[in-house]
């Protein structure tokens, strides 16, 4: 099976109405009905011209698709659909994730989406992709998810001082997960997070000890700084208690990813690599994302800028 995310021109609004039309006939009925079923390839035409949207194919035959809805420094995700005979396959996700990059890429800062009560499976659906409940309006829900922010970070220097910018908006019970290959940066990054956060000691990678506390300096929260690298599972990360200082100070865990998500809800995951050609170099590209309530209203391009 050979999948194609593809963004959709105003030539594909036949296809996409169809697509729509397939999609939204096949759900239980509803009431009052979708309003997809309202649409005509006129609108679905009008729609791709003004915002533009997205087209997934499988081996050449359109299996799913969505529209775009820029809505100020947001944008909506309209009419997202996948054929009845592809569902299963991973479509809506592949959409769900190629809208969001876009997004991302075009400086957006959140998705948004409206979901009907009644079909508690596609709620689901957006709850599991780290999408949060806004608001309810009768039986229509309205769903949100921050958009992850990427920036170039040149040199180590720089690396530091993102650290500290992060440190400015960190609160005591915030968890931010780290990742990248050995010598990527995760630790740099978090030298500076103490030196913005004001706490007692060097910060060294804690490969050995596992974890190590840095006490503040002034008022303010603790430093919790956790390599979990050498853990070997989830049974050895209740093993390190965390979450009983977790409340209390600000925990940067590397090597946690598929190990501590379930520490908390909330999180930031701050994700850094090596641009593609320029192993060698100092500068790196670091990504991050918002999971939970807590960075819901956040506004990550000033966060990381």
């Amino acid at each position: 099976m050979r999948m194609t995310v593809r963004e959709a021109t105003p030539e594909d609004a036949a296809v996409v109405h169809r697509v729509v039309h397939e999609a939204f006939s096949a759900r239980p009925r509803l009431d009052p009905p979708a309003a997809a079923l309202d649409e005509t390839v006129d609108s679905i035409r009008t729609r791709l011209t003004a915002s533009g949207g997205l087209l997934c194919t499988v081996d050449d035959d359109p299996a799913g698709s969505l529209l775009l809805d820029p809505d100020g420094d947001d944008v909506w995700l309209r009419r997202v659909a996948v054929e009845p005979r592809h569902r299963e396959h991973g479509i809506a996700s592949a959409l769900v994730a190629y809208a969001e990059d876009l997004a991302a890429s075009r400086g957006f800062r959140a998705v948004r989406v409206v979901a009907r009560a009644e079909l508690p499976d596609t709620v689901r659906f957006w709850e599991n992709r780290g999408f949060l409940r806004e608001s309810a309006d009768g039986t229509a829900l309205v769903l949100v998810r921050s958009l992850p922010v990427s920036v170039d970070v040149p040199t180590a220097d720089d690396m530091r001082a993102l650290g500290v910018r992060l440190a400015a908006s960190a609160r005591p019970g915030d968890v931010l997960l780290l990742t990248g290959d050995l010598g990527a940066g995760k630790t740099t990054l978090v030298q500076g997070l103490a030196d913005g956060l004001g706490v007692r000691g060097h910060v060294t990678s804690p490969t050995f000890v596992i974890a190590r506390v840095h006490r503040p300096l002034r008022d303010g929260p603790a430093l919790v700084h956790v390599d979990a690298y050498r853990l070997g599972g989830v049974a050895e990360v209740d093993d390190l208690d965390l979450d009983a200082a977790l409340d209390e100070s600000v925990t940067a865990i590397e090597w946690g990813a598929g190990l501590v998500e379930g520490l908390a809800d909330d999180r930031l995951e701050v994700a850094i690599a090596r641009p593609a050609g320029d192993e060698a170099g100092e500068g790196r590209t670091v990504r991050v994302t918002a999971v939970g309530t807590r960075w819901r209203d956040a506004d990550l391009r000033k966060l990381v800028a």
